[in-house]
This record gives C-alpha cells, sequence and structure tokens, in this order.
C-alpha cells in the first residue's frame, strides 16, 4: 500500500472513531477493497466494540463440492477482526497486523447468506485478541475463529 493510501486509510478510521455514519460507510468500502470485495463481503456495523459484515455462499466462496470454503470464511473472520483492530488503533503511530488465527468450521452451508460478529476479547498495546463468530440466517453457528493481531509501529 502506498504512504498516500496509508495515510487516507488512517484519515478515515480516524473520522469513522469520530461517529459520523458518513464517515463511517466510507470507511467500510474502504475496507472492503481487494479480497473482501472479491469474496462480496459487506460491513454492517462498525465500531471498536463491535464489528459486524456479511458474505454471500455462491460460487465465489464454495468450494468443490458444493458448500462454503473453509477460507472463505476465514477471511470473513480476520476482516471483521481487522476492522475491529484499527478501529482501536492510533494508526498515525501504529498499525495493527493479523500473527494467528484459527478456526472451526461447524456446519456447511450451500448457499444464502453468512454473518460474522467480531467482539474483542483483549485490547492491548502490543497485542489484540478478537472472537468471530459466523451464523447463518437462522442464527445457527457456521463457523467460530479466533484471531491474533499485533499493534506495530509505523
Amino acid at each position: 500500500m502506498s504512504d498516500s493510501t496509508t495515510t487516507d486509510v488512517a484519515r478515515a478510521f480516524a473520522d469513522a472513531r469520530g461517529s459520523s455514519s458518513a464517515a463511517r460507510d466510507a470507511l467500510a468500502a474502504l475496507a472492503t477493497r481487494g479480497l473482501a470485495d472479491s469474496l462480496g463481503i459487506e460491513v454492517l456495523e462498525l465500531t471498536p466494540a463491535r464489528v459486524v459484515a456479511t458474505m454471500p455462499v455462491d460460487d465465489r466462496t464454495r468450494q468443490p463440492f458444493g458448500i462454503l470454503h473453509g477460507g472463505a470464511s476465514v477471511a470473513l473472520a480476520e476482516t471483521v477482526a481487522s476492522l475491529g483492530a484499527v478501529m482501536n488503533t492510533d494508526l498515525d503511530q501504529f498499525t495493527t497486523v493479523g500473527i494467528e488465527i484459527n478456526a472451526n468450521h461447524l456446519r456447511a452451508k450451500r448457499e444464502g447468506i453468512v454473518r460474522a460478529t467480531a467482539l474483542p476479547i483483549h485490547r492491548g498495546r502490543s497485542t489484540q485478541v478478537w472472537e468471530i463468530r459466523i451464523v447463518d440466517e437462522e442464527e445457527r453457528a457456521v463457523c467460530i475463529s479466533r484471531c491474533t493481531l499485533a499493534v506495530v509501529p509505523r
């Protein structure tokens, strides 16, 4: 990411923390570029204490046997955890990077939408740990994940 893009992202996150819904919407759009955009991930809620996003179960996210790919679930989990982490980080001085993620895939899903909710377990000076629960439209658990992120100086 270029320095100007990094500055733009930091500014967008700072504005989002200021609670303007327009700023949060702009940030959510910025944060779901790249892989998240390719997978159809949409951010619904973005606060320092909770991040919620959805992802379709379709040809982009299914494995060859027609069910939700575990890697797509992990990508969704890391997306919401990473967004939560940066909402709790002074991006003028620090950045956050994922250092570990695990996932338990609990239920197969063939079509529809899954929703991920990330909640902080630990928000420290050098690390953050987020718990992510991915559910289907009927609130049944599809995947449970935990993601650890390092908070590192710029």
